[in-house]
């Protein structure tokens, strides 16, 4: 039996394999490898694929992978902590870019109906390109990366109002006011289900599923949920994106989130590919060709144009210059909703045919060049902040800064801490309880406007830049505990502080063990990367599961510190030092077990009557009873249901002791 899709898909994947393979020789980016597919393989190339709709199916598919594992990699209280972000810069973005769009073309004589639907479509940027690109840079969670995806959330909700005031603009009759009230109303409901099935539903479920062990179950009932979502989503008329998205956020509030993003990892990467491939198809080359100079020159001010936009829209937030232009660099592309947005547009008259394919031209453009801006946004954000004097700035906005940080106080060899999340807040903490003087530096307008009402000494400001480190008196200060989660943002300011004291001590903090070679050629003094700090914790409770004594395995971690963790890296050469800790394993084991058995030989008797040391060959050392922790065990104690024994012994009769309290 013939597949009829089995083909299309064979030629994609495998013209695929061969160019990107090329674009790699090259280095340049696995996207435009997807993209140049899609318009060698389509219509207007080599027609190598004959049904591009089952195509743009898959396409689909890949889309609402993509968002609902961004949505698992977030969380409802990230979400919550950027609403500000989505509502006021999402705004800003798309109204203004609508205004200028629109104002130009209506200069150019277009009808008002054309130049506001063309205005929609410039206004969205690519979801699916720009959040990929973040994510395989780990900068989600950067200050840039939460501004543009709070732009793009807003984004993605908004293109369901253009999609109904379309008709409007085509001159339908459909009561619009109506229509965007069912909207609200349907939102409401997705947003309410959000919040109850996180909070009750989805838990609940997944721990039934996780209990059964069957891997198999627990890939169906994730991929279930979030095709569920999305389609609920789609039928109310809200994108399937958007609903991906929102099952994403369902999940990320079970402790089951890193597991479903493991297991749909390979699917996303499958079909994404799909999407970029379709994206390319659509592109007329002969028609680029011919126009190549206006569309280059579209190209360009459509570029420049919500570039501005975007950056203006990040400092609105009241981010700094260099934050807000890397923002500008990251919207500046026209996205995957405007193709389908323009479909509309087509279908109801609003968008002629040569001017949907100066779109469809400028667009591809525009996500072509994507990759690389956003792979060097930090250098050029960073250049031209310098250029307009933007890494002088005191407090960008300053007038609308959370509070003012002049009532600093002057202080000396004290903590200057840089970023406020978990990690910056335990620092905080820690120096708190010792009494020692700190100081901290945040770029989240409202945390530092909550953290100052609760007295804590927080400057709001972008600690790359010199004159907010002088504010801090950071060349009195004797540690700086760097706490970010921007890897080129850290770099940045070790150099900056640097240039200022070589004396101060500086603590990084990074994700992965690939940045610290560069964190300490730049000038960190210590390097701490999560990775290794998690897996040095596993095997300290490893050892001490095994009783090795407490002092040899600290001088064992110790001494994975001090060679910067050479030795979990490779142990090659360093022999002798893990020769110097010898396991001397005694055959006993440790445990904690709840006694389930009502058996009347040993429940509710004197230990001395029930004899468990003698039939077991085990030490009761401890009995807890109702959070009371009983520690003078002696031949009188007895023992209850429900208790959690201590006991000492050879593995093999504890486990057997074990087996006897279990339930019959």
């Amino acid at each position: 039996m013939e597949i009829p899709l089995l083909p299309d898909v064979v030629i994609i994947l495998g013209l695929a394999v061969v160019v990107i393979l090329f674009f790699q020789r090259f280095k340049l980016p696995t996207i435009l490898g997807f993209l140049a597919t899609g318009v060698i393989a389509g219509p207007y190339g080599l027609s190598l694929i004959h049904d591009t709709h089952e195509i743009e199916i898959l396409a689909e598919i890949g889309v609402i992978l993509l968002l609902f594992i961004i949505g698992m990699e977030f969380s409802l209280r990230n979400l919550a902590m950027i609403k500000r972000t989505v509502l006021l810069g999402g705004t800003t973005q798309v109204l203004a870019t609508i205004v200028l769009v629109a104002g130009i073309m209506l200069l150019l004589k277009f009808n008002t109906g054309e130049a506001v639907f063309m205005g929609f479509l410039i206004s969205l940027s690519s979801t699916a390109i720009v959040l990929k690109l973040l994510q395989d840079k780990g900068e989600i969670n950067s200050p840039q990366g939460r501004v543009v995806l709070g732009i793009l959330i807003f984004q993605d909700i908004i293109v369901v109002p253009m999609m109904l005031l379309t008709p409007l603009m085509a001159g339908g009759t459909q009561n619009i006011a109506w229509e965007l009230t069912l909207m609200a109303l349907k939102g409401v409901f997705v947003i309410v289900f959000v919040l109850i099935s996180a909070r009750y539903l989805v838990p609940r479920l997944l721990y039934i599923v996780a209990r059964t062990k069957s891997k198999e179950l627990f890939i169906l009932s994730i991929v279930v949920i979030c095709f569920a979502v999305a389609w609920l989503t789609s039928s109310l008329g809200l994108s399937l994106a958007l609903g991906a998205f929102m099952a994403g956020l369902i999940i990320s509030e079970s402790e089951y989130s890193h597991q479903a993003t493991s297991n749909i990892l390979p699917f996303r990467e499958i079909f994404t590919s799909f999407f970029f491939v379709s994206i390319g198809m659509l592109l007329d080359f002969s028609f680029m060709m011919q126009h190549l100079l206006v569309i280059l020159t579209l190209t360009f001010a459509t570029m420049l144009l919500k570039g501005f936009v975007a950056t203006v829209a990040a400092r609105i937030l009241q981010y700094p210059i260099r934050i807000s232009l890397m923002v500008g660099l990251s919207l500046f592309q026209v996205g995957e909703f405007a193709f389908i947005l323009s479909n509309t547009g087509i279908t109801n008259g609003v968008l002629s045919q040569e001017t949907y394919q100066y779109f469809l031209s400028v667009s591809l453009l525009t996500m072509g060049i994507s990759p690389f801006v956003i792979g060097s946004y930090q250098r050029i954000s960073s250049s031209i902040s310098s250029m307009i004097g933007g890494s002088k700035e005191p407090m960008p906005f300053e007038q609308h800064a959370p509070a003012d940080h002049h009532d600093i106080p002057d202080l000396n060899d004290h903590i200057v801490i840089i970023g406020f999340g978990i990690n910056g807040r335990n620092v905080a903490k820690a120096a708190k309880h010792a009494s020692i003087p700190y100081v901290i530096i945040e770029l989240n307008a409202v945390t530092v406007r909550q953290e100052r009402h609760l007295g804590e000494p927080i400057l709001y400001g972008d600690a790359v830049h010199g004159i907010i480190l002088s504010h801090v008196n950071i060349h009195k200060a004797r540690v700086v505990v760097i706490a970010i989660s921007d890897p080129e943002a850290t770099k940045r300011i070790i150099a900056s502080i640097r240039s200022v004291s070589e004396k101060v001590h500086i603590i990084v903090r990074t994700r992965f063990i690939q940045e610290m070679e560069e964190n300490y050629r730049i000038g960190a003094d210590e390097v701490i990367p999560e990775e290794f700090e998690t897996s040095i914790e596993i095997f300290t409770r490893v050892l001490t599961k095994y009783l090795m004594p407490r002092d040899q395995i600290e001088s064992f971690t110790h001494m994975i510190r001090a060679d910067n963790y050479d030795m979990l890296r490779s142990f090659t050469g360093r022999n002798n030092a893990v020769r110097n800790l010898e396991l001397d394993i005694p055959d006993i084991e440790v445990a904690s077990l709840r006694v389930y058995t009502n058996d009347e030989d040993i429940i509710s008797k004197p230990l001395v009557e029930a004899n468990v040391r003698n039939k077991f060959n085990i030490t009761i050392v401890a009995i807890k009873r109702n959070n009371t922790t009983l520690l003078d065990i002696n031949a009188t104690t007895q023992i209850k249901t429900g208790d959690i024994v201590y006991v000492v012994g050879k593995p093999s009769d504890v486990t057997r002791f074990n087996n006897f309290l279990k339930p019959e």
